[in-house]
């Protein structure tokens, strides 16, 4: 590969991905073989009607779910080689995205929800605390 072509590639790129939910005879095909390539300082909007896959393919994206088949390279990495970590530093540093429902975990506190991102940056307890509490505090007031 070329130094002209490395400078050209997408910064997220999918390569005939496809998402299908359950399995069989009852296998619903959610996404069939997708191409996209988005680059730096590109302004993507995804548009469809209602079951046209919309959410499947952001929660792909986002590195919520993960294809059936074909590849997802973020930066021109295999987003299927990583771990756990790494997933989750993505979705802290790399990609983010707003949520069309809250997608709050339903057994701990607004708080702990709030700080969940801060405790994935390593912020360390006491200023994740005042920041959570201070954003809190902003949203209720600042209506």
């Amino acid at each position: 590969m070329s130094t002209r072509e490395r400078r050209r590639r997408p910064t997220l790129a999918l390569r005939s991905v496809s998402k299908s939910y359950g399995t069989g005879d009852v296998a619903v095909a959610a996404l069939t073989d997708i191409d996209l390539a988005v680059e730096r300082g590109d302004f993507v909007a995804v548009m469809g009607s209602s079951g046209s896959g919309k959410s499947t393919l952001m929660n792909l994206i986002g590195c919520l779910d993960v294809p059936t088949s074909g590849r997802y390279l973020l930066e021109g990495i295999d987003v299927a080689e990583l771990d756990d970590f790494e997933l989750a530093y993505i979705r802290n540093r790399k990609i983010g995205f707003v949520f069309q429902s809250f997608n709050l975990i339903p057994r701990t506190s607004a708080l702990r929800n709030v700080e969940l991102p801060l405790i994935y940056a390593r912020v360390p307890r006491h200023e994740r605390r005042q920041r959570a509490v201070e954003a809190i505090a902003f949203a209720i007031l600042d209506q």
